[in-house]
C-alpha cells in the first residue's frame, strides 16, 4: 500500500547497471517492425536502438551521472528472463487452455516460464493472443466484400490481455494467469484495482499501475485510451448477447484482480424455445428484463437478486420490482429469505438434500439388489444420483461432486483436503482472512457438507456455519447445494467466482 501511495507509476524506475545486453534482441526487433508498419514515415524509424528505447520510455538517463539504463518497463517488455527475475523475483506468467468447463487445472496447452522462449511481456502477449483467438467462434462480417476478422470480440480479448499485463503488480506473489476454456476466458493479474470497480466499468477514469508499459502497447496499436478499456471489453461481449463480464478482486492469499468473460448467451435459443412451450405467448409479451430473469433461472436452475446484478445493468430497485411481478404472475417461485433467497421456475426440479442423501443413493455394492442398480464407468447409480468409486456423490442438478463423508472418499482426495486445511486444523486462533481462503480453496472443486468442513478445519459445525459460512454466503463467495433448504443439517457449500 505504501508503494502504491509513493509511486504514481510502478514501472518508470531506472535500473542501474541494466543495459542493452539484458534485452532479448529478437523481441525488441519484432516490436520495432510492428511500430514501423503502423507508422511508416515516423522519424523514430531511422534512429538507433537506444534512442528509440528512450523515446518509448524503455530507457532513461540518470541526470546526475549522465549514465543510461533500462527502466522497469523496458526490462519487463523486452528483457531476457534471467534479468527480469533478478529484479522481479516473484515474476510469473502462465497461460492454460483447459479442455472442459471445470475448475480443475487440467490443461491441454500451456505457456509458462520454462526457458524455451524469452519470457518477457511483449512475447507473452504475442504468443497468448494467437492462442486465445485462433479458433474463436464468432461470425465474421463483410466490409466492401472483404471478410473482416477484427470483430468486437477480438478487440475485447486483445484489450483484456493488455489490461491484465499493464495493470499487474509484478512485485506481488500472485502470477499473471490467462485461462481459456470452452465456456470462458479468464484473466488474473497480481494487485488490486486502483479505481473502484464501478468507475472502471463505467469508463472515463484510469489509474494505470504501469503507465510506460501501457504507452508501449499503445505505440503498436494495442490498448485503449485511459479509462476506455474495460467498457470496450463489455461492449465486445454485449455484441454477442453473452453474459456480462464479471470483474472482481481477491485479497487472500494474495492481492489479485480477476476478469471472467463467459461465452454463454443471455437468451439461448434452446432455453427460449422451451420457455415458449411452457409459458406460451406470454413470454414474448414480457419486458426484456423479465425474460432475461426467466431465461437465467432456466439456464442456471436457480437465480438470485445478487446474480442478476452481475448479468444485468439494471438498477437494483428495478430488479426487485421485476422479481416481484414474476412472482405475482406465478412465473417464478422462491425459497429462502433475505439475502439467501433464490428463485426458480414453477415445477422445476431442484436438487434436494433428501434425494441426495437417501438410502438408495449411498447403497453399497455388497448390499444391493442387482436389479435395482446400473453400473457405469464411475461407480454405482440408482435413480439420478451416483456414488463414484472415488467416494463422492454425483447429484443431479449439481455441477460439482459432493463429499459428505471423508471415510468414503479415496485416500488421495482425503490427503489433499487434509493438507489444504492443515493450518486451520492445527491452530484454534487463525487469522480470519486465512480461514476464509482455506475454506474457499477446499470448496473450489467440490460441494462439502458442513460436517465435512468442520472435521477438516477442526471446528464445531454450528459455530462454523454461523460465524464463517453464512457471512461468505451473504457475500456471494459461497453457494449452497440445496438453496431451497438453507438450514438443512446436511447442507453443502461450494466456492463461486473461481477461474
Amino acid at each position: 500500500m505504501l508503494a502504491e501511495q509513493v509511486e504514481d507509476s510502478r514501472d518508470n524506475e531506472l535500473l542501474k547497471g541494466y543495459g542493452i545486453e539484458d534485452i532479448d534482441l529478437d523481441s525488441f526487433n519484432a516490436y520495432r517492425r510492428l511500430y514501423m508498419n503502423l507508422n511508416l514515415d515516423h522519424p523514430w524509424n531511422q534512429i538507433e536502438p537506444i534512442p528509440f528505447l528512450k523515446n518509448i520510455g524503455a530507457w532513461r538517463i540518470n541526470r546526475e551521472t549522465g549514465a543510461g539504463a533500462l527502466t522497469r518497463a523496458g526490462l519487463l517488455m523486452f528483457g531476457a528472463l534471467p534479468s527480469i527475475q533478478e529484479v522481479f523475483p516473484n515474476y510469473m506468467l502462465d497461460y492454460q487452455e483447459r479442455p472442459e468447463a471445470k475448475i480443475e487445472a487440467r490443461w491441454i496447452d500451456r505457456l509458462t516460464l520454462d526457458g524455451s522462449w524469452s519470457g518477457n511481456l511483449f512475447d507473452f502477449y504475442r504468443k497468448v493472443i494467437k492462442k486465445l483467438t485462433e479458433d474463436l467462434k464468432v461470425p465474421f462480417k463483410l466490409e466492401k466484400d472483404l471478410r473482416q476478422e477484427n470483430t468486437l470480440v477480438h478487440q475485447a480479448l486483445r484489450e483484456a490481455l493488455v489490461n491484465c499485463i499493464v495493470h499487474a503488480d509484478y512485485t506481488d506473489r500472485a502470477s499473471v494467469l490467462i485461462v481459456k476454456r470452452p465456456d470462458l476466458f479468464g484473466f488474473r493479474n497480481p494487485g488490486l484495482m486502483r479505481v473502484p470497480k464501478e468507475i472502471a466499468i463505467q469508463g472515463g477514469e484510469s489509474d494505470c499501475r504501469n503507465r510506460l508499459l501501457h504507452k508501449m502497447f499503445r505505440y503498436i496499436g494495442l490498448g485503449e485510451q485511459a479509462g476506455s478499456g474495460i467498457p470496450k471489453i463489455y461492449q465486445g461481449w454485449d455484441s454477442q448477447h453473452w453474459r456480462s463480464p464479471v470483474l472482481y478482486e481477491k485479497e487472500v492469499p494474495f492481492d489479485q484482480t480477476l476478469l471472467e468473460l463467459r461465452m454463454l448467451d443471455l437468451l439461448p435459443d434452446q432455453i427460449v424455445d422451451e420457455l415458449r412451450r411452457t409459458i406460451g405467448d406470454q413470454f414474448d409479451r414480457l419486458p426484456e428484463l423479465e425474460r432475461l430473469i426467466l431465461a437465467s433461472a432456466a439456464t442456471e436452475q436457480t437465480i438470485s437478486h445478487r446474480r442478476m446484478t452481475e448479468i444485468s445493468t439494471e438498477h437494483a430497485h428495478d430488479l426487485t420490482l421485476a422479481f416481484q411481478r414474476l412472482m405475482k404472475a406465478k412465473l417464478l417461485e422462491s425459497h429462502g429469505h433475505g439475502r439467501g433467497m433464490v428463485y426458480h421456475l414453477p415445477g422445476q426440479r431442484l436438487p434436494s438434500a433428501e434425494q441426495a442423501f437417501s438410502q438408495s443413493s449411498v447403497i453399497s455394492l455388497a448390499d444391493s439388489d442387482p436389479s435395482d442398480i446400473s453400473l457405469g464407468h464411475n461407480g454405482i447409480r440408482l435413480g439420478h444420483n451416483e456414488r463414484h468409486n472415488l467416494g463422492w456423490l454425483s447429484v443431479e442438478g449439481l455441477v460439482k461432486p459432493l463429499i459428505d463423508d471423508l471415510n468414503l472418499v479415496s485416500d488421495e482426495i482425503e490427503k489433499s483436503l487434509m493438507e489444504q486445511a492443515e493450518k486451520a486444523r492445527n491452530q484454534k486462533r487463525l487469522n480470519k482472512k486465512e480461514m476464509i481462503q482455506i475454506i474457499l480453496t477446499l470448496c473450489s472443486e467440490y460441494y462439502l457438507t458442513q460436517q465435512v468442513l468442520a472435521q477438516l478445519l477442526n471446528r464445531k459445525p454450528l459455530a462454523l456455519r454461523k460465524n464463517t459460512l453464512k457471512p461468505l454466503l451473504d457475500q456471494g463467495k459461497l453457494a449452497l447445494a440445496f438453496p431451497q433448504t438453507p438450514t438443512h443439517s446436511k447442507q453443502a457449500y461450494t466456492s463461486v467466482n473461481r477461474i
